[in-house]
C-alpha cells in the first residue's frame, strides 16, 4: 500500500531547514507522497528512513533506458496524468520499422531514408530516436546479421523483434553494446526471453492479451531478474489502446499498482499511411512511451514529430531563443533592424519571412520569458525601457549606420516613447508577419 504523507512525514527529520526547496517537512512529504519530488531532494533523510521509503520514492512508471551512452534513449518516470498538472518528462519515442527479409541494397535504402529523418523545428533539432528490426526472414542466423549490419549503419537505438528466443539471443549477443530494447516476451516464451534480456542486460517487452496477464507477466520477467520492462496490452484497434492505455497510466499513478508501472509501446502499422500517422499522433498523446511506425515519409514524420515536441514541451515554460542580434542573410551596417519578443515561435515566423523577402536584416528578439508580441506588451514586459536595455545589451550603437528600429505593428502606440527613450527613429511595422516581405521592399 502507498504510504500517505503523514506517513511518510513521520520519517523525515522535521527540520524545515529549506534544502530541499519545500518551505516544510510536511510539504515535502506531501509532495513526494504525490510523486512530484524525488527522496533524494532531502539531503538529511536517514539511512533507515530511505530503506523504509524506498517505495514511496520510487517513481510510479520505472525508468527504461534503451541504448547506452550519451544517445541512449529513455522512457517513463512519468508523474502526471495531464500536461498541465506539472509536465511530461520523457518525451514518447518514434520508432520505424525495418524487415530482416530485404537484400542488403533495399535493407541500405531504407536504412538510410530512416537515418535522414531529422528536422528542425523553430531552432530546435527533432529526429525519430529507434529503428525496430523484426524477424520476418524466420532465420536466426539472417536476423543476427541483420542486426550487425543496422547497428553498423545507424546510431538510432535499436528494437529486436521476434518470438523465438533464440533468435534473440543471437541477434542481441551481436549488438549487446548497444543495449537494445527486446521485442517479444509472451506468457509461454516468458523465461526464455527473460533469461536473455538478463544476460545481455537489455530492457524486455511483455506483451500480453488483457492487463491482468500483463501484470502477471512482468512480475514474473520481474522475479526472473529483469527490473527494465516495457509492457504491450496487445489492443486490437485503435480504441481499445487508447483505453488500456489509460487504465495503465491511472492504475500507475492513482493505485501506486507496481506491476503495471512501466512504458507502454504501440505498434501503430496500417496500410494506409495517413490513418498510420493520425494513430501513432494519438498514441503519442496518450501515454505510449513508444510510438513504432511502418511509414517513414518526412512529410508525416514531420508531422508526427512536430505534434511530439508540442506536448511534451513544460506548458510552464515556452520556448525561447536567445536575447542577442541575429542576422539574416547578408547584413551589414546599413541593414533594417527589427524588433520582436524571444517567443520561439513568434522570432522563427519574423525569421521566416524576412528570409522570404531576400532582404538581408538583422532581428533583436528581446527577452519577454518566451511570450507573444500583445501578450508581453499586456503584461508590461515589452515596453520601451524593456527594448532599449535589449538594444544596449546586443550593441546595435556600433553595429549600426543608421539609427532606425522597426517595431510591431501591433504595439505602434510604443513609437513615441521609444523614440524618446532610446533617440533612434521608430518605424512601424506590419501586424501580421505574412507582409514583412512587402514591408521591406
Amino acid at each position: 500500500m502507498a504510504l500517505t504523507g503523514l506517513d511518510i512525514f513521520k520519517m523525515l527529520p522535521k527540520t524545515n531547514c529549506g534544502d530541499c526547496g519545500k518551505p516544510t517537512c510536511l510539504a515535502f512529504a506531501m509532495a513526494l507522497a504525490g510523486k512530484t519530488v524525488a527522496l533524494a531532494d532531502c539531503p538529511h533523510v536517514s539511512e533507515e528512513a530511505k530503506i523504509a521509503l524506498e517505495g514511496a520514492s520510487a517513481p510510479p512508471i520505472k525508468l527504461v533506458t534503451v541504448g547506452a551512452g550519451e544517445g541512449a534513449f529513455k522512457t517513463g518516470a512519468e508523474t502526471v496524468m495531464f500536461r498541465h498538472e506539472e509536465k511530461f518528462h520523457s518525451p514518447t519515442g518514434v520508432a520505424v520499422s525495418l524487415r530482416d527479409d530485404l537484400d542488403e541494397a533495399a535493407f541500405d535504402g531504407r536504412l538510410a531514408e530512416i537515418n535522414a529523418l531529422r528536422f528542425e523545428r523553430v531552432g530546435q533539432h527533432i529526429a525519430v530516436d529507434l529503428v525496430l528490426l523484426e524477424d520476418r526472414n524466420g532465420d536466426g542466423d539472417v536476423f543476427a546479421r541483420s542486426a550487425e549490419r543496422l547497428a553498423a549503419r545507424t546510431d538510432l537505438n535499436i528494437i529486436l523483434r521476434t518470438e523465438n528466443p533464440e533468435h534473440m539471443r543471437a541477434a542481441a549477443g551481436r549488438i549487446k553494446a548497444r543495449r537494445p530494447l527486446l521485442c517479444g516476451a509472451r506468457p509461454d516464451t516468458a523465461e526464455a526471453m527473460a533469461a536473455v534480456a538478463k544476460e545481455m542486460d537489455c530492457p524486455l517487452v511483455a506483451r500480453a492479451d488483457s492487463l491482468e496477464a500483463l501484470a502477471a507477466l512482468a512480475e514474473k520477467i520481474k522475479a526472473a531478474g529483469v527490473e527494465e520492462i516495457v509492457i504491450d496490452p496487445a489492443p486490437k484497434n485503435p480504441a481499445e489502446a487508447l483505453s488500456l492505455f489509460t487504465s495503465v497510466r491511472r492504475l500507475a499513478l492513482k493505485k501506486t499498482f507496481r506491476a503495471l508501472g512501466y512504458p507502454l509501446i504501440a505498434f501503430a502499422c496500417n496500410a494506409d499511411p495517413a490513418q498510420e500517422t493520425l494513430d501513432a499522433g494519438a498514441y503519442l498523446c496518450n501515454y505510449a512511451g513508444i510510438v513504432v511506425v511502418d511509414d517513414c515519409e518526412p512529410g508525416r514524420m514531420l508531422s508526427l514529430l512536430t505534434l511530439r515536441m508540442n506536448i511534451f514541451t513544460d506548458p510552464q515554460k515556452p520556448v525561447q531563443v536567445e536575447e542577442k542580434l541575429y542576422a539574416v542573410g547578408n547584413a551589414d551596417e546599413n541593414s533594417p533592424l527589427l524588433c520582436t519578443t524571444n517567443f520561439s515561435l513568434t522570432y522563427y515566423t519574423v525569421q521566416g519571412e524576412v528570409e522570404t523577402s531576400r532582404r538581408p536584416a538583422y532581428i533583436l528578439p528581446v527577452d519577454t520569458e518566451g511570450t507573444s508580441v500583445l501578450t508581453a506588451y499586456s503584461a508590461d514586459k515589452f515596453n520601451e525601457k524593456i527594448i532599449h536595455k535589449a538594444m544596449q545589451k546586443a550593441g546595435v550603437d556600433s553595429v549600426f549606420k543608421h539609427r532606425k528600429i522597426i517595431i510591431p505593428g501591433y504595439v505602434a502606440v510604443l513609437s513615441g516613447k521609444l523614440e524618446a527613450e532610446t533617440g533612434w527613429e521608430v518605424l512601424v511595422g506590419p501586424r501580421e508577419a505574412s507582409f514583412i516581405p512587402k514591408f521591406l521592399k
